[in-house]
């Protein structure tokens, strides 16, 4: 709702523009996500997605804008500029959401009309989070494929790396033989998260064929799967490694009451593609 508000502001904003010929300029670069250091590498590595900024100029509302942009601003002299990091939540473009779990940038800089202000923002993880973090560095992984119903197995792998991925990746591979994978993260790695406040599951993940994510409620009453995102293909021609937000709040505050939480995967073989393949780092839950 805040989001389609803000669309109808920016025509307003460029046609006071057009009747005031000397604005000043901002000029918002991309995001950098740097290691705070109250969390002692906690946060696990420092892969991102910042899509967009919320701006604001003297602590009122400029609008939603993908960076890297260039906006005309109505103020002249001191000012303080607020960026928030703005990520696009389950994969969507037009869901975008200023991530809680990110410290906003702010600086104090004098706006002089005609000339741009050009800025490099940069956000740390706020120190009060809590990390859930599978990033396949350590030979005990805590994501096990379901020995009952998963044909095809997690294996780690690093033919290619990247930065982020440190020096091991997981790897599924499919085939009319493997033809289903199902994983789970470990019985004892239960996560106890709060109603009502942002939590978000991160990822990073190549994937010539589609996987779902699942939480999975556990308690007195049993388990409940609860399909949350499904991972849309790559093409083999056009394969690279991507990130999404998965938000979880919502459906964790509507579930029971006393519930632990455990995340989990599926995939199926396609046999249209000629080599299903999955690739998957830095799953990460992050609550406060």
């Amino acid at each position: 709702m805040v989001y389609r508000y803000l669309l109808l502001l920016l025509p307003l904003l460029f046609s006071c523009v057009k009747n005031n010929p000397d604005p000043s300029w901002l000029a918002v670069n991309s995001w950098t996500l740097l290691a705070n250091p109250a969390l002692n590498g906690e946060e696990g590595q420092l892969t991102h997605n910042i899509t967009d900024a919320w701006v604001y100029i003297d602590d009122q509302l400029i609008g939603v804008f993908e960076v890297p942009f260039k906006i005309p601003i109505l103020h002249k002299g001191n000012a303080k500029i607020r960026l928030y990091p703005t990520i696009r939540v389950n994969g969507i473009a037009a869901t975008k959401m200023r991530n809680e779990h990110l410290e906003p940038f702010e600086i104090e800089a004098e706006l002089i009309q005609n000339q741009v202000l050009t800025i490099d923002p940069t956000t740390r993880y706020k120190s009060e989070l809590n990390f859930w973090v599978e990033d396949f560095e350590d030979i005990n992984i805590r994501l096990n494929d379901d020995p009952n119903t998963s044909t095809a197995h997690l294996q780690l792998a690093n033919d290619t790396l990247k930065w982020f991925n440190g020096n091991y990746y997981a790897k599924v591979l499919l085939s009319a033989q493997d033809s289903m994978w199902v994983a789970y993260t470990n019985e004892n790695d239960q996560l106890s998260i709060p109603k009502n406040k942002q939590a978000m599951l991160e990822i990073d993940y190549c994937n010539s064929v589609p996987f779902t994510h699942y939480l999975l409620f556990v308690n007195s009453n049993g388990t409940t799967e609860n399909p949350m995102v499904t991972m849309n293909n790559s093409p083999l021609s056009a394969l690279r490694w991507k990130k999404m937000y998965i938000l979880l709040n919502e459906v964790i505050t509507a579930g029971p009451n006393n519930t632990n939480y455990i995340q989990a995967f599926r995939s199926f073989y396609d046999p249209s593609i000629s080599n299903n393949l999955i690739l998957i780092d830095n799953i990460k839950v992050v609550y406060f």
